[in-house]
C-alpha cells in the first residue's frame, strides 16, 4: 500500500490529521494531507535497531559523548503555517535542546532526521519531506532502506542537501553526524 496524498481545495488542518486513523501515519506537506501505512517488520526492524545503537552512545551517553537528545517519530511543526511532518528518528543537540519540552509537537527543527524509506513512503521522504528538512535547516539526514539495506548519508550545505556516503549490507560505518561511533549495518537487517 502506498501513501495517500488527499487533494483538497483547502489546506489540510490539525483536524485532519486528528481524523486518520490511529493505524496510519499522518502529515501535512505545503499544505496537503499525506496518509501512510504504519511501517512493515523490515522498516519497524531497521528503526528499532538504529535507535538502540545511537541511544546509548548519545542520547544516554553511556559508552559515548552524550550530547543528543534522541527521538522516535517525533511530530515536528515547521514552518510559519506548518507543515507537520514524522520522521522515523530525530536528533537535537543538547545545547539546541536542554531540556525536552512537555509538548505534543515540536516547533525546533531537528539537526538530524533519519527515514527509513519503504516502497509505499519513498516518494514522499526522498521529494516532499527532504526540501522542508533543508529548508528549515536541519544539518544531517538519513535515509535508510531495508529492503535494499543501505544508508544514504546527507549533509546540508548553503541551503541543498549533499550525499555525503553510501553505504550497504553488512558495512561497518562511522558516518556523520554520530562518526565517533562505528555502527554495524548488518544488525539493522537482521530479522
Amino acid at each position: 500500500m502506498s501513501a495517500m496524498t488527499e487533494k483538497r481545495s483547502r489546506r489540510a488542518t490539525c483536524a485532519d490529521l486528528e481524523s486518520v486513523p490511529s493505524n496510519k501515519v499522518a502529515e501535512i506537506i505545503d499544505g496537503t494531507l499525506i496518509v501512510s501505512p504504519r511501517p512493515a517488520s523490515p522498516h519497524a526492524v531497521a528503526t528499532f535497531a538504529l535507535s538502540s545503537d545511537l541511544a546509548e552512545p548519545f542520547g544516554r551517553g553511556r559508552g559515548g559523548p552524550g550530547g543528543w537528545v534522541l527521538l522516535f517519530e517525533p511530530e515536528l511543526h515547521l514552518g510559519p503555517d506548518p507543515d507537520v511532518l514524522v520522521p522515523d528518528l530525530a536528533g537535537w543537540r543538547r545545547e539546541r535542546m536542554p531540556v525536552i519540552p512537555d509538548t505534543a509537537a515540536f516547533t525546533l527543527a531537528p539537526d538530524w532526521v533519519c527515514e527509513v524509506v519503504s516502497p509505499s513512503t519513498e516518494a514522499v521522504d526522498r521529494a516532499d519531506k527532504m526540501p522542508v528538512y533543508a529548508r528549515e535547516g536541519v544539518r544531517h539526514a538519513w535515509l535508510v532502506d531495508p529492503l535494499l539495506r543501505t544508508l544514504e548519508v546527507f549533509r546540508l550545505d548553503a541551503g541543498a542537501w549533499r550525499l555525503v556516503s553510501v553505504s550497504r549490507e553488512g558495512a561497518r560505518v562511522r558516518v556523520e553526524p554520530f562518526e565517533v561511533v562505528e555502527l554495524d549495518l548488518a544488525v539493522w537487517w537482521a530479522r
